[in-house]
């Protein structure tokens, strides 16, 4: 299967930058894109530009309209599009997985489409008259990555064309197939430029986040390419937003059953088989219910079925490329060479594609690769504590900040708690859930600015003040 690479002008392009994508549950190749070259990515650019006037003079409610119209698209093609997105993510069709995801596509899109942008009015009498209002930017880049390849872009999009922005959507090399096919369904709703999308060869990418026309940058990814991305839009001062690794912490009071919490805290861990930003990875037990809670998961473990995710059976699916599976492969190895106790996994798949088996691994402690970096992948490292404060200093111990949770019965001290944790959210008594009215972000070396709600459509206006 041979597919366009870029979305723009309303129309579908061909280049000839050759992408391959790989079916992650076999290895095989899915499909070919082809790649757009530079010439074309900066003609996505130019015709968003051309869109933006317009766009952004729009009437409010028509924009509001035109972007409900987007959601019921959504939902009208989401099992084609979940299906697309199994093949080349790897993630389940049920449960956790692709349908959720073209879910939760549309209903983020409907949230960002009843965001209102008001008037704040300072002051208003005899003496004066201020106002501030909330006024476009111009050209968004949006650069998504490959483990929620649709629902991220969503998140990026839906706010920055809510604004009265445009959008020029760079998908990841390795999920483009989906993101695509949303693209190109899209233009039967929005005006012709408002949102394109490119995909080609790595000049790309670099192109949309110095490009002179580019007003902002919003961008999923790793906390490396985000400094790189940086240092890219700093001769034109560029907005924007990153949100970028994580490598959480997770701290479990000695008041907790294990039994009760085993459930919550594996899919904290393993949802979307680990690859999320926000996923649980690293596991902090008191002494006195470590052994306790690494027997309840393992127990738990046990009942969840790994396989190809068009098997409606299953309920986590391969690591998406095999860069990912050669890392998550490399840190279990070192953890187990430096003594740790592998408690289930820890065996590479001698099926084809990139399976790696739900993997919890004990006895390990700080300084250990598989607790310092960010896994992004089915393994957990489940660390000792015996004292509190210790533990809350070994969670914050790290460069990066952007989720952390406090496990315990006594929920006013578990909230206490949650106020030491360095990150940009932390949770009780769960991990990761993220909505669409909450701004979510995070600190450090995890990036800046937030999403969702009404402070994340902010990340795509400039206050214009009027005094009069």
């Amino acid at each position: 299967m041979r597919i366009f690479g870029g979305v723009y002008g309303g129309a579908v392009h061909r280049g000839d930058h050759p992408v391959e994508v790989i079916n992650p549950a076999d290895g095989a190749v899915l499909a070919t894109v082809d790649g757009v070259s530079a010439a074309q990515a900066e003609a996505a650019i130019s015709s968003a530009r051309a869109a933006f006037p317009a766009w952004a003079a729009l009437p409010d409610e028509e924009r509001q309209r035109l972007m409900l119209q987007c959601a019921d698209i959504i939902e009208q093609h989401a099992e084609e599009l979940a299906t697309l997105l199994t093949q080349e993510q790897g993630k389940p069709l049920n449960g956790l997985g692709s349908r959720f995801e073209l879910s939760m596509a549309a209903t983020w899109t409907r949230n960002a489409a009843n965001l209102s942008l008001p008037v704040d009015i300072i002051q208003s009498d005899d003496e004066a008259h201020v106002a501030v209002h909330r006024m476009p930017l111009g050209v968004v880049a949006a650069i998504v990555p490959w483990n929620w390849p649709l629902l991220i872009a969503i998140w990026q999009v839906m706010p920055a064309i809510r604004a009265g922005n445009t959008v020029v959507l760079k998908p990841s090399p390795f999920t483009p197939l989906s993101t695509l096919r949303l693209v190109e369904l899209l233009q039967d709703a929005l005006p012709a430029g408002v949102l394109n999308a490119v995909v080609g060869d790595e000049a790309v990418g670099p192109m949309l986040t110095a490009h002179p026309d580019v007003a902002k940058v919003s961008f999923t990814g790793s906390s490396a390419t985000g400094r790189r991305i940086m240092a890219s839009a700093a001769s034109t001062l560029k907005r924007l937003t990153l949100e970028l690794g994580g490598n959480d912490a997770g701290i479990v009071l000695p008041d907790c059953d294990p039994d009760e919490i085993a459930e919550a805290l594996f899919w904290s861990a393993f949802i979307n088989n680990g690859q999320t930003c926000v996923a649980l990875k690293r596991l902090y037990v008191h002494d006195d219910i470590y052994d306790g809670v690494c027997n309840a998961l393992l127990a738990y473990a046990r009942t969840v079925k790994v396989g190809d995710g068009r098997d409606e059976s299953s309920q986590l699916g391969p690591i998406q490329n095999r860069l990912q599976y050669e890392k998550v492969s490399r840190l279990v190895e070192r953890a187990r060479a430096d003594g740790a106790r592998i408690l289930c996994g820890g065996e590479p798949s001698e099926e084809d594609g990139y399976f790696y088996p739900v993997t919890l691994i004990a006895d390990v402690t700080d300084g250990t690769p598989i607790v310092d970096e960010e896994q992004f992948g089915p393994a957990l490292p489940i660390i000792r504590y015996s004292d509190v404060n210790d533990a809350i200093r070994r969670a914050n111990a790290t460069e990066v900040g952007l989720g952390g949770s406090i496990w315990s019965k006594d929920i006013a001290k578990a909230r206490s708690l949650a106020t030491r944790l360095e990150c940009g959210t932390a949770w009780v008594n769960k991990h990761g859930p993220i909505r669409p009215d909450t701004p979510f972000g995070g600190i450090k070396a995890s990036g800046f600015g937030v999403q969702f709600g009404p402070l994340g459509l902010d990340e795509f206006v400039s206050l214009h003040v009027v005094h009069d």
